[in-house]
C-alpha cells in the first residue's frame, strides 16, 4: 500500500507540473464553453429546444469533452513516453510493478476529468445561469460510465501505438470522431433524427444523451447506461488484451 501510495503521489505531482496536460484537461473544455456562452445567439432562449438555450445544450459537451480529451489526447501521451523510454520495463525489475503505474494512471486522470467537469459546470452556472442537473443521481452515474469509457478507449489507443508519435497519429485519428460524437460541432439532441439514433450508438453520443436526460431532471435511460457500460468492457478487454510494457 505504501509503493501505491507513494507512485499515486508521484504521478499527480507529475501532472500537476505538466502545462499541456493541465491546460487541455482543467481548462480547454470550460474555455470553449466560455466562448460559446458570449455569442448572444447562444443565450437565446428557442421554442423548438423545449424553450432551452444552446448554451445549456452545450455544458453536458463541455463536460463530455473534459473526459474524451483526457482519456483519448492526454493519457494516452503520458503512458506512450514511459514505454518508449523504458520506464514501464525498468519498473519490472523492482517492487514496482508496471500494473501499480498504470493504474495510478487511470485514477490521476479520472480525478483530473472530474475536476474538469465541477469547473465547466461551475462556470456554466455562476456566467451563463445553467442549471445544476435536476437528477444528480443519474448524472453522477453516467458520468462515472463515461470516464471509464473514455479511459480505456485511451489505454486502447497506447495498447496499439509502438511509440508516441503513433500514439499522438492515432489518438487525433480517435480524437475527432469522438468530438463529433459528444456534440461538440452540433448537439447530439440537436442533431437530425437518424444521425441521432446513429450517434447514440456510441460511448459518447449516449452518453450526451444520459447526461441530457439527467440534467433535464429524469434518470438517464438504461439503453444509453447500457451502451457506455458495453464499451467500457469491451474497450477495457481489448486493451487488456494488446497492452505490451515495452
Amino acid at each position: 500500500m505504501s509503493a501505491t501510495a507513494t507512485v499515486l503521489r508521484t504521478e499527480a505531482r507529475l501532472f500537476l507540473r505538466e502545462p499541456a496536460g493541465n491546460f487541455w484537461t482543467l481548462l480547454f473544455p470550460t474555455l470553449l464553453l466560455t466562448i460559446l456562452g458570449l455569442v448572444p445567439s447562444f443565450r437565446t432562449h428557442h421554442d423548438d429546444l423545449g424553450g432551452l438555450r444552446i448554451i445549456d445544450l452545450y455544458v453536458p459537451v463541455a463536460v463530455l469533452l473534459a473526459l474524451v480529451t483526457t482519456g483519448i489526447q492526454v493519457m494516452p501521451g503520458v503512458l506512450g513516453t514511459y514505454r518508449e523510454r523504458g520506464i514501464l520495463r525498468r519498473l519490472a525489475t523492482t517492487p514496482v510493478r508496471p500494473a501499480t503505474l498504470l493504474g495510478a494512471q487511470l485514477l490521476v486522470h479520472a480525478a483530473a476529468a472530474l475536476v474538469s467537469v465541477c469547473l465547466a459546470l461551475a462556470v456554466g452556472r455562476l456566467a451563463f445561469g445553467v442549471a445544476l442537473p435536476r437528477q444528480p443521481g443519474g448524472y453522477v452515474l453516467a458520468l462515472l460510465l463515461v470516464v471509464l469509457a473514455a479511459l480505456a478507449l485511451g489505454c486502447v489507443v497506447t495498447s496499439v501505438s509502438a511509440n508516441v508519435k503513433v500514439t499522438q497519429a492515432v489518438g487525433s485519428a480517435v480524437y475527432f470522431p469522438a468530438m463529433f460524437c459528444s456534440g461538440v460541432w452540433l448537439p447530439v439532441a440537436t442533431m437530425p433524427g437518424t444521425l441521432r439514433r446513429v450517434v447514440t450508438y456510441t460511448p459518447f453520443g449516449a452518453g450526451a444523451r444520459a447526461l441530457d436526460q439527467a440534467a433535464a431532471g429524469h434518470f438517464p435511460d438504461w439503453a444509453h447506461l447500457g451502451v457506455c457500460a458495453l464499451w467500457s468492457v469491451l474497450l477495457l478487454a481489448g486493451a487488456v488484451r494488446f497492452f505490451r510494457w515495452e
